[in-house]
C-alpha cells in the first residue's frame, strides 16, 4: 500500500518550490480533517492570550511571547487558506476579549465587530504559513522577521481608521509602563513598538520550530537586536533639563450621577486648592452639562474659582447648544470668562454617535448606545492657557477617545503644545479593564511626542506622565478629590523623531505587505505554470 505525499504535508514535501523557500500551491480541493474546528477554536482562544499583557491584567512581559500559540496554529495549518481562517479566528478572539467591556454600549454589535476586525488578521495567518511552514529555511526565516511584523502593523493600522473605530488595543500599548521600550515610540510611534513585539514573537516561533541551527541563530540575533533597540533609543533621548515646570491639578469628583451635583463636587475639589501654587486645573470630560456661553451662573462659578486659585481651569462641557445639537468641548476659563474652547472632533462610535443610524439605530434600544449623535468639531487647535505668572502655556487639550489617536497628539506637539491634557469619563465601564486601558494611552502619547501628558477622569483613572512616559502620579477609580503634580517641561520647539516624520512605520509596513502580496501572486502563478502539462507537438496524437 502506497502513501501519497503532497503539498498538504509540508513537513515532508521536497518540491523545488519548497527548497526555494516558498510553499507549493496547488489547484486541488483542500481537504478538511475532522479536527479543523478544534484548531480554529484553539486559535480563537489563543487570541485572548495577548490581552493579558494589556491593562488591567498588566502582564506586559507576556506580550513578547503571547502571539506564539496563535502563530504556531497558523504555521501548522495544512494550507495557506486554512492558516488565513485560523488568523481570522485568532483576531476575532483578540477583539472579543480586549473590548468585552463595550457590551453595555454596543450590545450584540460586539461579536459582529470582532468578526469584521478579526478578518484583518487573516493576512497574518497566511503570511506565517507561507514563510514559516516546515521545513523552515534561513531565507524564509529572515523574510518572516520583516514581513510578519509588517503585516501585523498593517492590520492594526487598517482597523485604526477613525471611521472603523480607532486605534484601541494596539499590541505596542502593552508596554506603556516600560519607558525604556517606549523609546521606540519616540522614533516611530506606537506602530514601531507593535512591530518590535510582533518581531520578537516571530523570532521565538522560529527558534522553537526550526530544525536547522541557521534559522534559529538568525532569529535569536534578530530578537536580541529588537529587544535592545528600545532601551538604546531611550538612553539617547535625554530627559528635559532646565526647561521649567508647571503644576497641574486634576479634579476627580467620582461617580456622581446628577449633573449639578457632579459640577458642585468638582467645584469643591477645586476650591480646596486655594493657597497652593497651581498653574492649571483640569476637570474631567462632561464635568458640566451647562453651555458656558449661555449659562451665566455656571460660568460665574468657574470664573470665581479661577480667580481664587490663581489658575486657569479647563472644564469638560457636554451640553446642548443653541442650534439644538449636543457637543463635547474642552473650555478654558479665566477670571475674565471663557478664553477659548476646543470641540471634540473624533467621536466614539456607538457611544457618541451611531454609524449609519437609519440602519443601525436599533442598537440604542438594546444597549446604552447614543440616543442621538453628538456634533463633532471641525478642526483641532491649542488652548492658549497661561501659568500663574502669566507666561504662555499652550495646551493640547483632547477629549477622552482622542487619546487613542497618535496623529492628534503629534499635531498638538508640532503646533507648539507644552502639555498634553486629556479629559475622560469612563463611569459606564468603571469596574472593567477600560479605565486602565484608557489611562495607558496618555503615557504612550507622552513618549511619542516628548511632552508631559495628564488625564483627568471623572471617576478615574486620573494620572500624570513625564515627557518619556514615566508615571508621576495617579488617582485610581476608588479615589475622589484632586491630584496635584509638578510636570517638568521640555523646551519650546522640541520635537521627537516621530513628531518630525509621522507615520512612516505603518506606511512602510503597508509597502512591505503589498510587495509580499505581489510576490506571492507571481510565485503562485509560476508554480502553477510549471506544473501545467506540456502541449503535444503537431502530429503527436
Amino acid at each position: 500500500m502506497s502513501r501519497r505525499i503532497g503539498p498538504t504535508s509540508p513537513a515532508l514535501s521536497t518540491t523545488p518550490a519548497d527548497e526555494a523557500g516558498e510553499p507549493e500551491e496547488t489547484g486541488e480541493r483542500e481537504t478538511h480533517p475532522p479536527h479543523r474546528y478544534r484548531a480554529r477554536i484553539g486559535a480563537l482562544a489563543a487570541g485572548a492570550v495577548p490581552v493579558l499583557a494589556f491593562p488591567a491584567p498588566g502582564q506586559a512581559w507576556l506580550a513578547w511571547i503571547a502571539l506564539v500559540p496563535g502563530l504556531l496554529l497558523m504555521q501548522r495549518a495544512p494550507s495557506g487558506r486554512e492558516a488565513a481562517v485560523r488568523g481570522w479566528w485568532f483576531g476575532s478572539g483578540f477583539i472579543l476579549t480586549a473590548m468585552y467591556w463595550l457590551v453595555p454600549s454596543i450590545g450584540p454589535a460586539l461579536p459582529v465587530l470582532a468578526v469584521l476586525f478579526g478578518a484583518l488578521q487573516a493576512a497574518v495567518g497566511y503570511t506565517v504559513h507561507r514563510l514559516l511552514h516546515p521545513p523552515l529555511t534561513t531565507r524564509r526565516a529572515l523574510l518572516a522577521l520583516v514581513v510578519v511584523p509588517a503585516v501585523w502593523v498593517s492590520a492594526e493600522y487598517a482597523r485604526s481608521w477613525p471611521a472603523l473605530g480607532g486605534p484601541w488595543a494596539l499590541l505596542g500599548a502593552t508596554q506603556w509602563q516600560h519607558p525604556a521600550v517606549l523609546g521606540l515610540a519616540s522614533a516611530g510611534g506606537i506602530w514601531l513598538v507593535s512591530a518590535a513585539v510582533a518581531a520578537v514573537n516571530t523570532g521565538v516561533l522560529i527558534a522553537l520550530t526550526a530544525v536547522h541551527w541557521r534559522p534559529r541563530a538568525a532569529a535569536a540575533a534578530a530578537t536580541v537586536l529588537v529587544l535592545a533597540s528600545g532601551p538604546a533609543l531611550f538612553a539617547l533621548r535625554e530627559a528635559p533639563v532646565g526647561a521649567g515646570s508647571v503644576t497641574v491639578a486634576l479634579v476627580q469628583p467620582g461617580i456622581v450621577e446628577d449633573p449639578q451635583a457632579r459640577f458642585d463636587a468638582s467645584a469643591r475639589a477645586t476650591a480646596a486648592l486655594v493657597g497652593q501654587p497651581v498653574d492649571l486645573v483640569v476637570w474631567g470630560e462632561s464635568s458640566t452639562t451647562a453651555d458656558l456661553d449661555h449659562d451665566p451662573a455656571a460660568l460665574d462659578a468657574l470664573r470665581g474659582l479661577a480667580a481664587t486659585t490663581g489658575a486657569r481651569i479647563i472644564a469638560g462641557e457636554d451640553a446642548r447648544k443653541a442650534d439644538g445639537r449636543i457637543s463635547k468641548d474642552a473650555v478654558l476659563v479665566s477670571p475674565a470668562g471663557v478664553a477659548d474652547r476646543y470641540r471634540k472632533i473624533r467621536l466614539v462610535p456607538f457611544g457618541e454617535y451611531i454609524p449609519l443610524r437609519p440602519v443601525l439605530g436599533w442598537i440604542a434600544g438594546v444597549s446604552r448606545a447614543a440616543g442621538e449623535n453628538r456634533a463633532p468639531g471641525s478642526a483641532f487647535h491649542l488652548l492658549p492657557a497661561t501659568d500663574r505668572t502669566g507666561a504662555a502655556l499652550p495646551v493640547g487639550a483632547l477629549i477622552c477617545f482622542e487619546s487613542a489617536f497618535p496623529d492628534m497628539a503629534r499635531t498638538a506637539a508640532r503646533d507648539g503644545a507644552r502639555v498634553l491634557v486629556y479629559q475622560s469619563s469612563t463611569s459606564t465601564f468603571q469596574h472593567t479593564w477600560a479605565p486602565e486601558q484608557h489611562v495607558s494611552l496618555a503615557a504612550i502619547r507622552a513618549a511619542e511626542t516628548g511632552r508631559p501628558a495628564v488625564q483627568a477622569a471623572l471617576t478615574g483613572v486620573s494620572a500624570a506622565f513625564d515627557a518619556q512616559g514615566r508615571e508621576l502620579a495617579r488617582l485610581g477609580t476608588d479615589g475622589t478629590g484632586s491630584l496635584t503634580v509638578r510636570l517638568p517641561l521640555t523646551a519650546p520647539g522640541t520635537l521627537t523623531w516621530y513628531d518630525r516624520v509621522g507615520d512612516v512605520v505603518p506606511a512602510g509596513a503597508l509597502l512591505i505587505t503589498a510587495g509580499a502580496a505581489v510576490a506571492a501572486v507571481v510565485t503562485n502563478r509560476r508554480s502553477r505554470a510549471s506544473r501545467r502539462p506540456a502541449q503535444p507537438a503537431d502530429g503527436a496524437w
